[in-house]
Order: C-alpha cells, then sequence, then structure tokens
C-alpha cells in the first residue's frame, strides 16, 4: 500500500519505517527542512536501538522516502497518518493540538482518491471529530475516513513493540476506513497479533487511560518503596511478590525516582484536563500526577540530606535520560535531581550514553563527560540516575578509589546492597534499608532486625532521618 506518514519525529521514523519493512511504500514527511536533509544523509536525529539499521534497510528497497512535500506524498497515499507532536499547551496542560490541526488543513487541499486520514498523535477525546469538520470546510469534495489508531510505543523497544505488539487498536465508523487499516496492518495481524476495533473517541481514550494506569503503578510503587524504608524491608521482595499475580502483572513495579518522558507526564495531564471538560475529574490521576512531581524533587533533597555537608561538595550524576535506551531528557527525574543539588551549593559532575547532547540545553552549569569514570573523580557521592546496562557493568572498586567520598545513593537500585558494602560505600537505595556506615566499622545497636524506638536498627534510623515525610495529602 502507499502511506504518508506527516512527522518525522519519534512515533513517525519508528512507525513509517516499521511499515516500509511489511512491504508499504512509505513517505515520511517533515517540514523541517535540515531533518529530512540529515535523513537522506543517513543521519537519524533520534537514538532508538536498531532504527537506523532499519532505515538504511528500507531506504535501499526504495519502500521508504523522506521528504517536505506533503502535498505530494497525500496525492499518491491510500493512507494517511498524522504523527505529530501535542506537547502540553502553556498555562493549562491541555493537549496543544497546534501542530495536529496545522497538519490537516495542509493535507486537506491534497486529497482526491478515497483516503483514510489517522491520527497516530496521541489526541484528546473528539479531536478526530474536529479533524473531520476541517476537511470538510477545507475541501467539501473530498472523499475520507477519519480513523483513530494511538501507538503504544516504549522508548528503547519501540521497533519491537510496533512489530510484535500487545494489541492494535483502531476506532472509527467507515467500514472502507476499518477494510484499508486491516490491509495496512495485515502482515502483523496474520502472525496472530490482535486487532480491536472499536469507535473513534474509546480509541483516543485508550491511549490516554493506558499510560495513566502504567503512570499510576510506577507511583504505587513508589508510595509502597517508601513504606518499605520506614518499616525496614526491601520493596524488590514487594514487587516480585505482587507482579507474579496475573491479575497485576510485573511490569511498571520497579521502584525509582518518579516516571518522565515525553508521554506520561502531558499524557496524565491532558487526560485530567479533558476529564474536568466533560465533568467527569480523575482523582486518581491527579494525585499520581502531584505525587510523582514531589517524588522528583523529594529524591534531590533526600541526596542533600545524605551529604550531611553539602555546600562545596561535588557530586557525580550517573544517567541523566528518563529511561535507559533513548536520548529523552524531557521531564527526566535526573532535572530535578541536578537542580536540588546545585539548589544546596553541590558541584555536579554527570555522565550519560546518550542524553548529553540534550542535556546542557535543559540544565546549566554542569561538568560533561563522555566516561563515567571520569565524571565521579574526586565526587563525595555517587548518584545512578537512569538504569543504563553500561552502569550496571562498572567496576565499583575503581569508582570508590577515583571518589574524594564514600557516599553511593542508588536511585535505580542497579547494584545490591552486598555489592556496595563489599566495595566500602555507604549506600542509599530505593525502598530498601540504607546502609549509611561505612564498611568494617562498628554496627550500631540493634541489628538490622529489631525494631521499637530502643532497638530500632542504624539502617532503618537513617532512612527515616532522610525520607522527606508527607504533610497533608500533598508533600512528600
Amino acid at each position: 500500500m502507499r502511506v504518508a506518514m506527516i512527522g518525522s519525529g519519534y512515533v513517525g521514523l519508528v512507525s513509517g519505517s516499521c511499515f516500509a519493512d511489511f512491504g508499504h511504500h512509505v513517505s515520511c514527511v517533515d517540514n523541517d527542512a535540515s531533518k529530512i536533509e540529515k535523513l537522506h544523509r543517513g543521519i537519524i536525529p533520534i537514538f532508538e536501538p536498531g532504527l537506523d539499521e532499519l532505515i538504511d534497510v528500507n531506504v535501499a528497497a526504495g519502500r521508504l522516502v523522506f521528504t517536505t512535500d506533503l502535498a505530494e506524498a497525500v496525492r499518491n497515499a491510500e493512507v494517511v497518518f498524522i504523527a505529530v507532536g501535542t506537547p502540553s499547551r502553556r498555562g493549562d496542560g491541555h493537549a496543544d493540538l497546534a501542530y495536529v490541526y496545522a497538519a490537516v488543513r495542509e493535507l486537506a487541499a491534497s486529497l482526491s482518491d478515497f483516503t483514510v486520514v489517522v491520527t497516530k498523535s496521541t489526541v484528546p477525546v473528539g479531536t478526530g471529530d474536529e479533524i473531520e469538520h476541517i476537511i470538510r470546510e477545507v475541501n467539501p469534495a473530498a472523499d475520507f475516513a477519519v480513523m483513530s489508531n494511538p501507538e503504544f510505543l516504549k522508548e528503547g523497544a519501540a521497533i519491537a513493540d510496533f512489530q510484535e505488539p500487545d494489541r492494535i487498536v483502531i476506532g472509527g465508523s467507515d467500514e472502507r476506513g476499518f477494510a484499508q487499516m486491516k490491509r495496512v496492518y495485515e502482515p502483523i495481524c496474520r502472525r496472530g497479533y490482535p486487532l480491536l476495533t472499536m469507535d473513534r473517541r474509546g480509541a483516543e481514550l485508550t491511549k490516554y487511560a493506558a499510560n495513566a494506569l502504567l503512570a499510576t503503578k510506577i507511583t504505587f510503587i513508589n508510595e509502597i518503596a517508601d513504606l518499605c524504608e520506614k518499616v525496614g524491608t526491601n520493596v524488590e521482595h514487594i514487587s516480585r511478590g505482587i507482579g507474579l499475580d496475573t491479575r497485576i502483572g510485573a511490569r511498571f513495579l520497579n521502584a525509582g525516582p518518579g516516571y518522565g518522558g515525553s508521554c506520561f507526564p502531558k499524557d496524565t495531564l491532558a487526560l485530567m484536563k479533558t476529564a474536568h471538560d466533560f465533568g467527569a475529574p480523575q482523582r486518581i490521576v491527579e494525585s499520581v500526577v502531584m505525587v510523582n512531581e514531589n517524588r522528583k524533587r523529594a529524591m534531590g533533597r533526600r541526596i542533600v540530606e545524605a551529604m550531611e555537608t553539602s555546600r562545596g561538595k561535588t557530586a557525580a550524576v550517573l544517567g541523566l535520560t528518563f529511561k535507559a535506551n533513548t536520548d529523552d531528557m524531557r521531564d527526566s527525574p535526573s532535572l530535578a535531581v541536578i537542580r536540588a543539588l546545585q539548589d544546596a551549593g553541590v558541584k555536579v559532575q554527570a555522565s550519560d550514553p546518550q542524553g548529553m547532547k540534550h542535556a546542557g540545553d535543559m540544565i546549566e552549569d554542569v561538568a560533561f563527560s563522555e566516561d563515567p569514570y571520569d565524571a565521579v573523580m574526586d565526587a563525595d557521592v555517587v548518584v545512578i540516575a537512569t538504569e543504563w546496562e553500561e552502569f550496571r557493568r562498572l567496576d565499583l572498586s575503581k569508582i570508590k578509589a577515583l571518589m574524594r567520598g564514600t557516599l553511593f545513593v542508588d536511585l535505580r537500585n542497579v547494584f545490591s546492597p552486598s555489592e556496595l558494602e563489599s566495595a566500602g560505600f555507604q549506600h542509599l537505595g530505593v525502598g530498601r534499608p540504607a546502609q549509611m556506615r561505612i564498611a568494617g566499622q562498628e554496627e550500631a545497636p540493634g541489628g538490622e532486625g529489631a525494631h521499637g524506638s530502643a532497638g530500632e536498627s542504624a539502617s532503618v534510623k537513617a532512612v527515616a532521618e532522610l525520607h522527606v515525610s508527607y504533610q497533608g495529602a500533598t508533600n512528600e
């Protein structure tokens, strides 16, 4: 089939390349001429494992092209996907649909034969209705169907998510539109992956509901982690204990510094705003957003308090992106952590396999190093902020030798307590007992298993002192 993908950002590039790999002829369109020029030269503007190879193969086969000519791409297409950005709108948190509607107005004039116009961008309920209205206004003679086909791609695993999806969701009301969309996805469907059809508003809301529920799982386990620290147990045991329940599932139950990225923060906000507009407030989602924002700031304060004296000290922050295997810095917890450290007078040195090319635009006065061992040189504290596999392979003894201090704060629980203690670190993780004494020193009275004010363990006391208590229901 002939497919046009309007928007050559993260979703557009991954989706367009995968459709081309299925055998379709895909034109990826973008109004940024410099981006298209780079793509023609084989320079990929985003980092996604395997994407550069996938693009190279399909460009060479003639199935994938890049262009700034939207009109030509649309005229030649049977299906036109809209995959432009929908960031949070300044001032009110609603999804900003300016890019979507601008693309629709431009493509509408080029529609000729029957064409399916598909929103793959994440858009609020009712956006498809407005798209239909705009097309009819611009081109009354157009023969078209507006469908919703939300993406469910995880950054860092997007190609596998597209080619082996949990489900494909298509929303609309036009039978010709459904037939075209089934043809587009036929290479996946014949391998047994489920394709769900529903009304258009249902598909639009499914995307928001999915992201809100995943954000809720992350926030839930983070709050359970806080309780684990108070009672002196390990949240990783709890995550496994509940994750093996098939009704719950193990994914998105890794405790950490809070969620970030391009999707969860803006989509939970947009869902809240849409729900209020329709008179159906989403109180759980509102709490999730509030708790997550508070948590990211609290992680920074936790490190500062653990340092006891912060001014004039140096922190090495390993990991800048919001998760591993991406270069996405948007709403990354590391940003809040670094700002809290800097506000306390701490000098920050940082390293990340992919994030440093964007980090300079978001944070100032940070010394960046390609090599994480250079970043930890003379540091008083090392902070793991992103769970890159490269960091799991670090030599802890070498880090200890390069550092000036002995404090290791693992916000992703990359290393086990025994590994950190064997290397001679004081350590602080998330949702597990801290070890705030140097290995070899005398244990404080009470021992790890003791409870109560007289016999409470040193590790539980340390976490309790470092933890920022809730005040009412709003502050962590």
